[in-house]
C-alpha cells in the first residue's frame, strides 16, 4: 500500500486532472480511496475536494446539455433507456428540487438522471445552480468519508471491530440526516399542495 501511496504523492497533479475526470464520470468508490490517500499525506485533501466537486459539477452539467440537444436522438438509438428516463422525469416533475440534489446518491442512474432533466423543461440556469450544491455535498461526503476512514484505521490498526462499527456508524448518521432531510422536503411540498388546494 505505501507505494501506491509514494506513486500518487509523486504524481499529485496528475491524480487531481484523474479525480476530476473520474468524477465527472461516477467515481464514488475512487474518491473515497482518495480520501485515504489524501488521509495518509499522499494528496492535498482541499484540492481534492476541489477536484472531486468541480468534476461531479461539470460532468453532469454536460450530460444535461447532451440531453437537451440529442436527447431525442439518443432514445431513438437507445430504446431501453425510455423508462429509466421516463421514470426519471417523472419523479423531477414532481420533485424536482429533492431530486436534483439526491440523484447522485443513487447508484446506477446519475447519468441517466442528467440527461432526463435535460430533456425536460427545467430551465438551465435552475438546474446548474442545483447540480453546483449538490456536487458540493456528494464531494464534502466522499472525500470526508475516505479521509476519516483512513483517520480510524490509523488509529485503531489492531482494532478491526471497532473499526468496522465506527464506519458503520458513519454510514448509518449519514444515510439517516440525508433521508431526514428528503422526508422533511417532502413533507412541506405535501403541506403546500394542501394549503393551494384549500384556497381554490
Amino acid at each position: 500500500m505505501q507505494h501506491i501511496h509514494d506513486l500518487i504523492r509523486q504524481n499529485g497533479d496528475l491524480f487531481y486532472l484523474i479525480t476530476f475526470i473520474w468524477t465527472a464520470l461516477e467515481g464514488e468508490t475512487f474518491v473515497i480511496f482518495a480520501g485515504l490517500a489524501a488521509q495518509k499525506g499522499a494528496l492535498n485533501v482541499w484540492l481534492l475536494f476541489l477536484a472531486a466537486w468541480l468534476g461531479s459539477m461539470c460532468g453532469d452539467q454536460m450530460f444535461f446539455f447532451i440531453g437537451r440537444r440529442y436527447g431525442t436522438r439518443i432514445l431513438k438509438h437507445f430504446p431501453k433507456l425510455k423508462a429509466p428516463i421516463d421514470k426519471a422525469i417523472s419523479w423531477l416533475e414532481k420533485y424536482a428540487t429533492v431530486f436534483i440534489l439526491s440523484y447522485r446518491f443513487m447508484y446506477g442512474i446519475r447519468n441517466v438522471s442528467g440527461v432526463a432533466i435535460g430533456m425536460s423543461n427545467l430551465p438551465w440556469k435552475k438546474f446548474a445552480l442545483l447540480n453546483a450544491i449538490a456536487a458540493f455535498v456528494w464531494a464534502a461526503a466522499f472525500v470526508g468519508f475516505g479521509f476519516v476512514f483512513g483517520g480510524v484505521i490509523g488509529r485503531m490498526r489492531h482494532k478491526q471491530d471497532v473499526v468496522e462499527n465506527s464506519v458503520h456508524e458513519i454510514t448509518f448518521t449519514v444515510l439517516g440526516l440525508f433521508a431526514l432531510i428528503v422526508v422533511c422536503k417532502l413533507l412541506i411540498i405535501q403541506w403546500q399542495k394542501y394549503k393551494n388546494k384549500k384556497k381554490d
